[in-house]
């Protein structure tokens, strides 16, 4: 197995290391292997575009206007992986104007892939942030500064693409919230072939659920994939096959056409109350439990069952701390 080297420009590690708990995570976590690179993305830093790490690609022929965002945070290097790839080859795409980022660059500094949890974030989660409360308020955050400085990005885009990856074992899929033209643009990349609508967590809105990706009758359109396990190999691969699926779909490059993806709904957002919540067993995400009222976990002394049959657990977080989303419940469409 190989473990990655850290990032060139990852600080010093008399840093302090943070609390599992601060990113909704126990203490008592299974180790997990880093067995891919993070890769130097000191190259790109200056971009393009006055934005720290972002770099505009653009043709001169008319299309749209596409986004993809990695280090949204700062351990989930996937994406980043990809996107130097992209960089490196200096794609030019064959209509319109790409604008590939680095989100989170802080946290992502101080990825060390001997302790790759602690890096998620500096101070507060940057996919929590996107509502104009918070970005137009006077509340300070590294992360949410950043928030700021990333969105007359994210304004000008057409189409946003949100790179991730995940903790605990899951089907890849495609969340593309609860605005249709999120639903239509990822059923038509046809991988991940597993597209879930649901409405972002309690704690805060995501990038994809910003204002202008979920106004009634708007065209502009955000959608974020989660490609597999942090830190294996089939992430990228998943990653890679997104992207291109992307820019086929909006004629930005050549590719064969994917098949039409499968649709579920979420119907409920399970948000640990306490921090005891635990299931009932080692539950995968996309994993169907077929009767209704079947008890999948215990938060405290309330039990969590099932709200109809065939319900689909999405993304279950098999360690969830109080005030974390724990699963998503939902149906097939």
């Amino acid at each position: 197995m190989t473990t990655s080297q850290q990032p060139a420009d990852t600080p010093s590690q008399d840093c302090q290391t943070p609390d599992p708990q601060m990113f909704g995570l126990p203490a008592d976590l299974p180790d997990f292997a880093v067995q891919i690179q993070a890769p130097d993305i000191t190259p790109f830093l200056m971009g393009n575009t006055g934005v720290e790490g972002f770099t505009t690609l653009a043709s001169k022929n008319p299309g749209p206007h596409v986004l993809i965002t990695a280090l949204i945070h700062g351990n989930e290097v996937a994406g980043a992986i990809v996107l130097a790839e992209l960089l490196r080859a200096r794609l030019t795409p064959a209509c319109g104007t790409l604008t590939l980022g680095f989100a989170n660059i802080a946290a992502y500094q101080r990825f060390d892939p001997q302790n790759p949890l602690a890096s998620r974030y500096v101070e507060e989660d940057l996919n929590r942030v996107w509502d104009d409360a918070q970005l137009f308020g006077v509340r300070q955050s590294l992360e949410l500064d950043r928030a700021r400085q990333m969105r007359p990005l994210v304004d000008a885009a057409d189409i946003v693409l949100d790179l991730h990856s995940m903790l605990w074992p899951s089907e890849p899929l495609l969340l593309c919230g609860a605005a249709p033209q999120g639903r239509s643009l990822a059923l038509s990349l046809g991988t991940p072939g597993f597209v879930v609508a649901d409405l972002g967590h309690a704690g805060g809105k995501r990038m994809i659920d910003y204002g202008r990706f979920t106004e009634a009758g708007g065209s502009a359109t955000g959608i974020l994939v989660e490609a597999g396990q942090h830190w294996e190999p089939a992430t990228i691969a998943q990653t890679r096959a997104t992207i291109e699926a992307l820019l086929r779909v909006t004629g930005m490059a050549p590719g064969p056409e994917g098949a039409q993806g499968r649709f579920a709904e979420v119907t409920q957002l399970i948000t640990a109350r306490t921090n005891r919540f635990v299931f009932t067993r080692e539950f995968k995400g996309g994993e169907t439990v077929p009767n209704a009222g079947t008890l999948i976990a215990h938060d405290g002394d309330d039990e969590i069952r099932t709200p109809h049959d065939d319900c689909l657990l999405i993304m279950p977080s098999l360690r969830a701390s109080r005030g974390h989303t724990a699963v998503r419940l939902a149906r097939w469409v």
